[in-house]
Protein backbone atom coordinates (compact mmCIF):
# COMPACT_ATOMS: atom_id res chain seq x y z
CA UNK A 1 0.00 0.00 0.00
CA UNK A 2 2.81 2.34 0.78
CA UNK A 3 4.59 1.69 -2.51
CA UNK A 4 1.36 2.10 -4.48
CA UNK A 5 0.55 5.34 -2.73
CA UNK A 6 4.03 6.67 -3.41
CA UNK A 7 3.75 5.72 -7.05
CA UNK A 8 0.36 7.42 -7.34
CA UNK A 9 1.72 10.64 -5.81
CA UNK A 10 4.68 10.50 -8.17
CA UNK A 11 2.35 10.15 -11.14
CA UNK A 12 0.20 13.09 -10.03
CA UNK A 13 3.06 15.40 -9.11
CA UNK A 14 3.89 16.56 -12.64
CA UNK A 15 0.23 17.42 -13.20
CA UNK A 16 0.27 20.07 -10.41
CA UNK A 17 1.63 23.29 -11.90
CA UNK A 18 4.38 25.00 -9.99
CA UNK A 19 4.21 28.73 -9.20
CA UNK A 20 7.12 29.36 -11.55
CA UNK A 21 5.71 27.36 -14.43
CA UNK A 22 5.15 29.11 -17.72
CA UNK A 23 1.86 31.01 -17.79
CA UNK A 24 1.29 30.74 -14.02
CA UNK A 25 2.10 33.79 -11.90
CA UNK A 26 2.61 33.75 -8.13
CA UNK A 27 0.04 35.44 -5.90
CA UNK A 28 0.97 39.07 -5.46
CA UNK A 29 -0.75 41.04 -2.71
CA UNK A 30 -2.33 44.29 -3.81
CA UNK A 31 -0.45 47.07 -2.05
CA UNK A 32 -2.46 50.00 -3.43
CA UNK A 33 -6.14 50.11 -4.26
CA UNK A 34 -6.91 51.52 -7.67
CA UNK A 35 -10.20 53.02 -6.47
CA UNK A 36 -8.85 54.38 -3.19
CA UNK A 37 -7.49 57.87 -2.47
CA UNK A 38 -3.93 56.70 -3.07
CA UNK A 39 -0.93 56.54 -0.79
CA UNK A 40 -0.65 59.06 2.00
CA UNK A 41 1.88 61.80 1.35
CA UNK A 42 3.79 63.36 4.17
CA UNK A 43 2.73 66.83 5.36
CA UNK A 44 -0.12 66.88 2.81
CA UNK A 45 -2.48 68.25 5.47
CA UNK A 46 -0.51 71.50 5.47
CA UNK A 47 -0.79 72.12 1.72
CA UNK A 48 -4.22 73.77 1.91
CA UNK A 49 -3.36 76.26 4.69
CA UNK A 50 -0.05 77.19 3.03
CA UNK A 51 -1.83 77.71 -0.30
CA UNK A 52 -4.46 79.88 1.40
CA UNK A 53 -1.71 81.97 3.01
CA UNK A 54 0.03 82.33 -0.35
CA UNK A 55 -3.17 83.54 -2.04
CA UNK A 56 -3.69 86.03 0.78
CA UNK A 57 -0.13 87.33 0.45
CA UNK A 58 -0.23 87.59 -3.34
CA UNK A 59 -3.61 89.31 -3.29
CA UNK A 60 -2.38 91.87 -0.74
CA UNK A 61 0.88 92.46 -2.61
CA UNK A 62 -0.87 92.90 -5.97
CA UNK A 63 -3.46 95.25 -4.52
CA UNK A 64 -6.46 93.01 -5.11
CA UNK A 65 -7.17 92.96 -1.36
CA UNK A 66 -7.53 96.38 0.24
CA UNK A 67 -5.82 96.87 3.64
CA UNK A 68 -9.06 98.39 4.90
CA UNK A 69 -10.83 95.11 4.14
CA UNK A 70 -8.14 92.61 5.11
CA UNK A 71 -4.73 93.47 6.53
CA UNK A 72 -1.74 92.07 4.67
CA UNK A 73 0.03 89.07 6.25
CA UNK A 74 3.24 91.00 6.95
CA UNK A 75 1.30 93.76 8.72
CA UNK A 76 -0.49 91.10 10.75
CA UNK A 77 2.91 89.67 11.73
CA UNK A 78 4.07 93.11 12.87
CA UNK A 79 0.89 93.66 14.87
CA UNK A 80 1.27 90.21 16.43
CA UNK A 81 4.77 91.15 17.59
CA UNK A 82 3.49 94.46 18.95
CA UNK A 83 0.68 92.75 20.88
CA UNK A 84 3.08 90.11 22.17
CA UNK A 85 5.63 92.61 23.45
CA UNK A 86 3.50 95.54 24.62
CA UNK A 87 0.01 94.19 25.35
CA UNK A 88 0.45 90.78 27.03
CA UNK A 89 -0.84 88.74 24.12
CA UNK A 90 0.55 85.57 25.70
CA UNK A 91 -1.56 86.09 28.82
CA UNK A 92 -4.68 86.64 26.72
CA UNK A 93 -3.96 83.49 24.72
CA UNK A 94 -3.53 81.53 27.95
CA UNK A 95 -6.85 82.81 29.29
CA UNK A 96 -8.69 81.82 26.12
CA UNK A 97 -7.08 78.39 26.05
CA UNK A 98 -8.00 77.77 29.68
CA UNK A 99 -11.64 78.72 29.12
CA UNK A 100 -11.88 76.58 26.02
CA UNK A 101 -10.13 73.61 27.63
CA UNK A 102 -12.29 73.64 30.78
CA UNK A 103 -15.52 74.00 28.83
CA UNK A 104 -14.49 71.35 26.30
CA UNK A 105 -13.53 68.90 29.05
CA UNK A 106 -16.85 69.32 30.85
CA UNK A 107 -18.77 69.02 27.59
CA UNK A 108 -16.93 65.87 26.52
CA UNK A 109 -17.40 64.18 29.88
CA UNK A 110 -21.08 65.11 30.03
CA UNK A 111 -21.69 64.04 26.43
CA UNK A 112 -20.02 60.66 26.89
CA UNK A 113 -21.86 59.88 30.14
CA UNK A 114 -25.23 60.83 28.67
CA UNK A 115 -24.56 58.95 25.43
CA UNK A 116 -23.54 55.75 27.24
CA UNK A 117 -26.53 55.94 29.59
CA UNK A 118 -28.92 56.58 26.72
CA UNK A 119 -27.31 54.26 24.19
CA UNK A 120 -27.11 51.17 26.40
CA UNK A 121 -30.42 51.45 28.22
CA UNK A 122 -34.00 51.94 27.09
CA UNK A 123 -34.79 53.67 30.37
CA UNK A 124 -31.82 55.99 29.88
CA UNK A 125 -32.91 56.73 26.34
CA UNK A 126 -36.42 57.59 27.49
CA UNK A 127 -35.10 59.97 30.15
CA UNK A 128 -32.15 61.52 28.31
CA UNK A 129 -32.49 61.45 24.54
CA UNK A 130 -35.62 63.60 24.33
CA UNK A 131 -34.30 66.52 26.43
CA UNK A 132 -30.96 66.43 24.62
CA UNK A 133 -32.70 66.60 21.25
CA UNK A 134 -34.76 69.54 22.48
CA UNK A 135 -31.57 71.26 23.59
CA UNK A 136 -30.02 70.44 20.23
CA UNK A 137 -32.77 72.35 18.44
CA UNK A 138 -32.19 75.43 20.62
CA UNK A 139 -28.97 77.30 19.75
CA UNK A 140 -26.78 77.54 22.82
CA UNK A 141 -25.80 81.09 21.93
CA UNK A 142 -29.48 82.07 22.24
CA UNK A 143 -29.33 80.94 25.87
CA UNK A 144 -26.53 83.34 26.80
CA UNK A 145 -28.92 86.05 28.14
CA UNK A 146 -30.46 83.41 30.38
CA UNK A 147 -27.03 82.21 31.52
CA UNK A 148 -26.08 85.80 32.32
CA UNK A 149 -29.16 86.04 34.55
CA UNK A 150 -28.28 82.74 36.25
CA UNK A 151 -24.49 82.88 36.54
CA UNK A 152 -23.66 86.54 36.02
CA UNK A 153 -21.04 87.68 33.53
CA UNK A 154 -18.08 85.91 35.11
CA UNK A 155 -16.20 82.76 34.18
CA UNK A 156 -19.05 80.42 35.14
CA UNK A 157 -21.25 81.73 32.35
CA UNK A 158 -18.48 81.44 29.78
CA UNK A 159 -17.44 77.92 30.73
CA UNK A 160 -21.05 76.71 30.93
CA UNK A 161 -21.80 78.04 27.46
CA UNK A 162 -18.78 76.32 25.93
CA UNK A 163 -19.58 73.07 27.77
CA UNK A 164 -23.17 72.97 26.47
CA UNK A 165 -22.05 73.75 22.94
CA UNK A 166 -19.51 70.91 22.93
CA UNK A 167 -21.79 68.41 24.67
CA UNK A 168 -24.19 68.08 21.72
CA UNK A 169 -21.80 66.77 19.01
CA UNK A 170 -20.19 64.38 21.49
CA UNK A 171 -23.56 62.99 22.54
CA UNK A 172 -25.04 62.68 19.04
CA UNK A 173 -22.05 60.97 17.42
CA UNK A 174 -21.28 58.68 20.37
CA UNK A 175 -24.93 57.69 20.81
CA UNK A 176 -25.25 56.96 17.09
CA UNK A 177 -22.08 54.84 17.17
CA UNK A 178 -23.32 52.87 20.17
CA UNK A 179 -26.62 52.09 18.51
CA UNK A 180 -24.85 51.22 15.26
CA UNK A 181 -22.80 48.33 16.71
CA UNK A 182 -23.68 45.02 15.06
CA UNK A 183 -26.15 43.06 17.18
CA UNK A 184 -24.35 39.81 16.36
CA UNK A 185 -21.62 40.83 18.79
CA UNK A 186 -24.19 40.82 21.60
CA UNK A 187 -25.43 37.39 20.50
CA UNK A 188 -21.88 36.06 20.48
CA UNK A 189 -21.19 37.55 23.92
CA UNK A 190 -24.32 35.90 25.31
CA UNK A 191 -23.32 32.59 23.77
CA UNK A 192 -19.89 32.82 25.39
CA UNK A 193 -21.51 33.88 28.68
CA UNK A 194 -19.63 37.21 28.78
CA UNK A 195 -20.80 39.61 31.45
CA UNK A 196 -22.28 43.02 30.72
CA UNK A 197 -19.30 44.94 32.08
CA UNK A 198 -16.82 42.98 29.98
CA UNK A 199 -19.06 43.32 26.93
CA UNK A 200 -19.24 47.09 27.33
CA UNK A 201 -15.53 47.39 27.99
CA UNK A 202 -14.20 45.15 25.21
CA UNK A 203 -16.87 45.44 22.52
CA UNK A 204 -19.17 48.42 22.93
CA UNK A 205 -16.70 51.15 23.84
CA UNK A 206 -14.10 50.22 21.18
CA UNK A 207 -16.90 49.97 18.63
CA UNK A 208 -18.17 53.44 19.53
CA UNK A 209 -14.70 55.01 19.47
CA UNK A 210 -14.87 56.15 15.81
CA UNK A 211 -18.12 58.00 16.47
CA UNK A 212 -16.74 59.57 19.62
CA UNK A 213 -13.62 60.84 17.83
CA UNK A 214 -15.73 62.29 15.04
CA UNK A 215 -17.83 64.08 17.63
CA UNK A 216 -14.65 65.31 19.30
CA UNK A 217 -13.53 66.97 16.08
CA UNK A 218 -16.83 68.84 15.87
CA UNK A 219 -16.68 69.66 19.58
CA UNK A 220 -13.24 71.24 19.28
CA UNK A 221 -14.46 73.49 16.48
CA UNK A 222 -17.67 74.61 18.17
CA UNK A 223 -15.81 75.24 21.43
CA UNK A 224 -13.85 77.96 19.63
CA UNK A 225 -17.11 79.32 18.23
CA UNK A 226 -18.50 79.60 21.74
CA UNK A 227 -15.24 81.12 22.95
CA UNK A 228 -15.44 83.90 20.38
CA UNK A 229 -18.93 84.86 21.55
CA UNK A 230 -18.60 84.56 25.33
CA UNK A 231 -15.35 86.53 25.47
CA UNK A 232 -17.23 89.57 24.21
CA UNK A 233 -19.35 89.67 27.39
CA UNK A 234 -17.53 91.91 29.87
CA UNK A 235 -14.24 90.02 29.61
CA UNK A 236 -11.13 91.62 31.00
CA UNK A 237 -8.76 89.26 29.20
CA UNK A 238 -8.74 86.80 26.34
CA UNK A 239 -8.49 87.01 22.58
CA UNK A 240 -12.15 88.01 22.27
CA UNK A 241 -11.55 90.88 24.70
CA UNK A 242 -8.64 92.10 22.57
CA UNK A 243 -10.75 91.92 19.42
CA UNK A 244 -13.62 93.81 21.07
CA UNK A 245 -11.32 96.66 22.05
CA UNK A 246 -9.82 96.68 18.56
CA UNK A 247 -13.30 96.97 17.07
CA UNK A 248 -14.05 100.01 19.20
CA UNK A 249 -10.86 101.75 18.05
CA UNK A 250 -11.05 100.60 14.43
CA UNK A 251 -7.84 98.51 14.57
CA UNK A 252 -8.42 96.06 11.75
CA UNK A 253 -4.96 94.53 12.05
CA UNK A 254 -5.59 93.55 15.68
CA UNK A 255 -8.90 91.93 14.74
CA UNK A 256 -7.17 89.91 12.03
CA UNK A 257 -4.52 88.84 14.54
CA UNK A 258 -7.27 87.48 16.77
CA UNK A 259 -8.91 85.67 13.85
CA UNK A 260 -5.59 84.11 12.86
CA UNK A 261 -5.01 82.93 16.43
CA UNK A 262 -8.48 81.36 16.56
CA UNK A 263 -7.83 79.69 13.21
CA UNK A 264 -4.48 78.31 14.35
CA UNK A 265 -6.10 77.00 17.55
CA UNK A 266 -8.76 75.16 15.58
CA UNK A 267 -6.35 73.80 12.98
CA UNK A 268 -3.87 72.44 15.51
CA UNK A 269 -6.60 70.97 17.71
CA UNK A 270 -8.22 69.22 14.76
CA UNK A 271 -4.84 67.92 13.63
CA UNK A 272 -4.18 66.50 17.11
CA UNK A 273 -7.56 64.73 17.16
CA UNK A 274 -6.93 63.27 13.71
CA UNK A 275 -3.55 61.94 14.82
CA UNK A 276 -5.16 60.35 17.87
CA UNK A 277 -7.84 58.86 15.63
CA UNK A 278 -5.23 57.42 13.27
CA UNK A 279 -3.34 55.78 16.13
CA UNK A 280 -6.37 54.59 18.11
CA UNK A 281 -8.14 53.15 15.06
CA UNK A 282 -5.14 51.66 13.31
CA UNK A 283 -6.88 48.27 13.35
CA UNK A 284 -9.55 49.40 10.88
CA UNK A 285 -9.26 48.48 7.21
CA UNK A 286 -10.47 51.59 5.41
CA UNK A 287 -9.69 53.49 2.23
CA UNK A 288 -7.68 55.89 4.39
CA UNK A 289 -5.26 53.08 5.27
Amino acid sequence: MTAATAATRADLAPAIPSPTAAGVHPDVRVVRRRLGPGPRTRLSFWVGPVLLLAIWAVGSWAGFVSPAVLTAPWDVAKEFQNQWVDHDLLGNIGTSLRRSAVGLTLGVLGGVVLAVASGLSRVGEALIDGPVQIKRSIPTLALIPLFVAWFGIGESMKVTTIALITLIPIYVNTHNALRGIDGRYAELAETLDIGRVEFVRHVVLPGALPGFLLGLRFAVTVSLLGLVVVEQFNSESGIGHVMTLAQQYGQTSVIVVGLVIYGVFGFLADTAVRLIERRALSWRRTLEG
